[in-house]
């Protein structure tokens, strides 16, 4: 089905809606009653059992946004996303994608619905939506609804629900074009869209159809004030916690795009007064000269500037297309269907790649050991004629087979940098009849099929083993070509050769030949798929009346499976391509579901007692993967006058695990950690962090050869990997909530409401990966069995020193759990104020507690009033019209918030809440002008000009984003931004 066109599979989707529309029979009667998301029951003036938010059609419009993520991100019941432009840049996949997560319990534990259904996953293995596949200007509505749903809708809602409802009997024809920047002229973007729907002559039957297109460009470190240059946090390099903002600039990468070489002590490499040097490098002219990465007295910077080409915001270009209608075909019957394709490409940059011959991790050429610089050929003993004769007489044998050999570390600059390009396809289609039962029943059925694929391809990356034939380079002294020619330089290995071998020069800037490359480059190719088959059925009606009204009720079923396989290349699976070690993963669950709700009117029109309602929901669910499991919950409503209503509901949800978390495979990834026993000395004997440190492998070693103390440099700082994996012995974690609350619409007072509500979520036995900090401490201080992750080098490899650490692994397990508690406040008011009208909404977010704990029995940590989980959030939206005229602003704050505590406390032996970054507030504003049908509108987003705090440029701040200089999915990065666009009914 992928290999069809964007046209053809939009134009598939339109004829079938244009043959219900023209086989319209008979009309259905007109149904007032209505689903309000947190309840399957349809009821006349319903109202929610728990707490929902809405974001209106409206809304959406007056933001200008492109993807619904950038709206959805502006109320305090966000948390920060998993996946967006601004923190996916590093990824080796899933790049741009847009997710969303409630309470910051993750989007695994955020349920994405459209329409009320089940929507397809946007990312492999998971169930979390991209929200880049969802037609912004096809919304008519978001409502969130918080708290566990998993009774009402399944898994994966223990946060929450957001349920997208798209537009419904739409007539007419809007056209939306918008085109835009930010201030410092990037971040373009380009919006098209238009909107059409039908309605037959009878009013029974419509048809509505949404095509858009949407690109916006990306955003590059380099071009952003203060992200120039590389940095690092003086804290990790004086152990001070108190200097964790103070910035040394510049603090670049050892990886230097001319090499360094390893190749014992160097006394023509070493700089005056400083210690003899093991490795040398080479200035522009080929000379060889002494490493001084960041610059020294007398001596220039001969490391890299990374930042030179990271990236804050990922490009990402969309073309969207959906459609949705229904036709009634008989009194009681009609059809309905819904369809969506989407198609988005990103493409993602960062710097090239570092390559270290003798890495362990996964990248090296000689992984421990050295590379040859000579070689035995015919009884004779050529040396690699590529190196420099400055170079070689420096090198000695370090293996002991009589030959010379050397180390080293490059930046791949000729190879470029690497990035991905990204083509993902969804797809999603439903169909499905609904009508009436004996006047008094309805019911729904439906069928439904989605799938998204994946096609990428990663640049910047090279073959370890042709690469490893291409050093191994002898003068063709027999002349093995027959070409007459015996000085020019071959490869060693006569299969390699055959191959199309060509010799590297790594020695020096720009020393790799084309022809060399073509043979060494080797880009990264990735395959995904992802498939949802669901069919559902609900039946709702009223089947007894009592005193105080009908009772209602709803029951139905669910059968849903899911299939997914992520698969890169042999190489990348091999981890041969110099990067991460990235397996196959494959997997697949079904289950099936039955589900039952009751809404039972107690009593009614008593004094201080307008109403009181019970309600209770139940469902039942049978995984091919862990067996049944069950979700439940019930609650109180009660209205003592019409203008105060007081709910309570307590809810028991459960979540399976999903296919990544099963069945991944070990996968490899860079932590940043901090080392417990950076600093050791023999003198710590006698405590457990100095016994465990002064017993591990390698530790012993680095001291001696450091005076004294375990020394960690700077490779070693930056070199650590580790290999995470799924577990298929995961059970479900199941999650306990309360929501309690009231709303008060005062009848002196039109058009106001306020609701207050207090939630607690507390999710146990969850599937999580450990922190890996967590682990270092663990293993270093509390529960020595954590040191089955961790991996030291057991003696010095290329730039790594003893000691130091090579790996914290890392696996999946139902292990601790998650809390968040807190208090929302929305109040809403509209009315006439002076001569136009006044629209306002305030939401607001106070957090009372939220942890994480590890394991069952260790410490929480305690994320409340962190970078990301401030304790305080709210977002002001005020409208005023007057006229054809009108401005809409919203104003956005986020609490002063901390440095999270396990890397203060736990890293550097700060205090918890010691270091801070400010308070922010942001104001976007859009003004537009009405004339006829045709609005003209201006937006300014971010029109404070408000700067993020300032964070380093590798994220070594717990929070911080890669390449971004600040936590770029928590705080606006991109900085004041420019929007002018038309909207045209027809």
């Amino acid at each position: 089905m992928f290999k069809k066109t964007k046209v053809g599979v939009a134009a598939a989707m339109l004829v079938s809606g244009v043959g219900l529309l023209a086989g319209a029979a008979q009309a259905q009667g007109t149904d007032q009653r209505v689903e309000i998301t947190g309840s399957r029951i349809l009821s006349i003036g319903a109202q929610s059992p728990a707490p929902v938010q809405v974001l209106t059609s409206e809304d959406i419009a007056k933001s200008g946004v492109a993807n619904v993520q950038e709206l959805l991100l502006k109320l305090p019941a966000m948390g920060t996303p998993t996946l967006s432009r601004t923190n996916s840049n590093f990824l080796t996949s899933s790049a741009g994608v847009a997710t969303i997560d409630l309470r910051n319990l993750s989007e695994d534990r955020t349920l994405v619905l459209v329409n009320g259904r089940r929507f397809i996953a946007g990312i492999p293995g998971s169930a979390a939506v991209d929200l880049n596949t969802i037609p912004t200007d096809f919304i008519e509505r978001v409502e969130i609804f918080t708290g566990g749903a998993s009774a009402t809708y399944g898994s994966d809602a223990m946060a929450g629900v957001v349920n997208i409802i798209l537009k419904k009997n739409f007539t007419g024809a809007i056209i939306d074009a918008q085109v835009g920047e930010s201030e410092e002229r990037d971040d373009k973007k380009q919006k098209l869209s238009l909107t059409a729907g039908l309605t037959s002559a009878d009013g029974r039957s419509h048809l509505m159809a949404h095509f858009g297109y949407s690109r916006q460009d990306a955003v590059y470190s380099n071009r952003r004030p203060g992200g120039e240059t590389d940095n690092i946090p003086a804290a990790f390099l004086t152990g001070d916690p108190a200097q964790m903002f103070e910035f040394v600039t510049p603090f670049f990468s050892s990886f230097a795009p001319q090499g360094r070489f390893f190749v014992g002590p160097a006394p023509a490499c070493t700089r005056p007064g400083q210690a003899v040097q093991t490795s040398c490098t080479f200035d522009r002219q080929g000379n060889l000269i002494p490493v001084a990465t960041n610059g020294a007295p007398g001596f220039a910077a001969t490391g890299f500037n990374r930042q030179e080409f990271r990236t804050i915001a990922v490009p990402v270009e969309r073309f969207l297309f959906a459609t949705k209608g229904e036709t009634a075909v008989a009194d009681n019957l009609s059809i309905f269907f819904e369809g969506t394709y989407a198609q988005t490409q990103t493409r993602s940059r960062l710097e090239p790649f570092p390559l270290d011959s003798a890495d362990t991790l996964g990248s090296g050429i000689y992984p421990g050991q050295g590379v040859p610089a000579e070689f035995r050929v015919g009884g004779a003993i050529l040396a690699n004629p590529l190196i420099p004769p400055a170079l070689l007489a420096l090198m000695t044998d370090t293996d002991g087979d009589g030959l010379r050999d050397y180390t080293f570390t490059r930046r791949l600059a000729e190879v470029g940098t690497r990035g991905n390009v990204a083509d993902r396809d969804t797809f999603r289609y439903l169909g499905g009849l609904k009508g009436t039962l004996l006047n008094a029943w309805d019911y729904e059925v439906f069928v439904a099929y989605g799938a998204t694929k994946e096609t990428q391809v990663s640049s910047g990356q090279v073959n370890v083993l042709t690469f490893r034939s291409a050093l191994e380079a002898v003068p063709d002294v027999t002349d093995v070509d027959n070409d007459g020619d015996t000085s020019e330089v071959i490869c060693l290995d006569p299969i390699a050769r055959f191959q199309g071998c060509v010799p590297v020069n790594v020695f020096g800037f720009n020393s790799i030949t084309p022809a060399a490359l073509r043979y060494i480059t080797a880009p990264t190719l990735l395959s995904t798929f992802t498939s949802q088959k669901l069919t559902g059925g609900v039946i709702r009606g009223e089947p007894l009346k009592l005193p105080a009204g009908p009772v209602a009720m709803a029951a139905g079923y669910e059968a849903r499976a899911e299939y997914s396989r992520s698969e890169f290349d042999p190489l990348a699976q091999a981890g041969l391509n110099a990067g991460n070690a990235i397996p196959r993963t494959e997997g697949s669950f079904n289950v099936k579901e039955l589900f039952g709700e009751v809404r039972v009117p107690l009593l009614k029109d008593m004094p201080a007692v307008k109403s009181l309602t019970f309600n209770a929901a139940l469902r039942g669910a049978d995984y091919s993967t862990v067996g049944s499991v069950s979700s439940w919950n019930a609650g109180l409503e009660w209205a003592p006058i019409s203008d105060l209503r007081f709910r309570l509901t307590r809810a028991l949800s459960t979540r399976a695990p999903n296919i990544n978390e099963l069945y991944s495979p070990p996968s490899q990834d860079f932590p940043q950690i901090v080392d417990p026993c950076d600093g050791i000395t023999p003198a710590d004997a006698g405590t457990t962090l100095g016994d465990r440190c002064l017993a591990a492998v390698g530790v012993a070693a680095n001291i001696a050869a450091n005076a004294g103390t375990f020394t960690l440099n700077q490779a070693d700082l930056q070199g650590t990997s580790q290999f995470q994996r799924g577990n298929p012995n995961l059970t479900e974690e199941v999650g306990r909530s309360w929501t309690a609350g009231f709303v008060w619409t005062p009848s002196s007072l039109r058009n106001f409401s306020l609701e207050v509500d207090y939630y607690k979520i507390d999710i146990q036995d969850a599937i999580q990966f450990y922190p890996d900090q967590f682990i270092l401490n663990q293993c270093y201080t509390g529960d020595a069995s954590f040191c089955r992750f961790v991996v030291r080098r057991p003696n010095d490899v290329g730039g790594n020193s003893a000691g130091s650490i090579g790996f914290v692994n890392n696996e999946q397990a139902n292990t601790g759990g998650f809390l968040s508690e807190g208090i929302d406040l929305t109040l809403n008011y509209a009315g006439v104020i002076g001569p136009g009208r006044l629209n306002t909404r305030l939401t607001w977010t106070h957090l009372l507690d939220d942890w994480i704990r590890p394991t069952p029995t260790s410490e929480k940590d305690f994320r409340k009033g962190e970078v990301g989980v401030a304790k305080d959030k709210f977002a002001l939206t005020t409208g005023y019209t007057m006229g054809p005229f009108g401005v809409t602003g919203t104003l956005t704050y986020i609490a002063k918030s901390d440095i999270d505590d396990q890397l203060v406390v736990g890293g550097f032996g700060g205090q918890a809440g010691s270091l801070s970054v400010p308070a922010k507030t942001y104001l976007d504003l859009q003004f537009n002008y009405t004339l006829g049908k045709t609005m003209l509108y201006l937006g300014i987003d971010n029109a404070l000009g408000t700067k993020p705090p300032q964070f380093d440029t590798n994220g070594l701040i717990t929070g911080g984003t890669t390449g971004a200089g600040t936590a770029a999915d928590v705080y606006d990065a991109i900085g004041r931004r420019y929007y002018v666009g038309m909207r045209l009914s027809l």
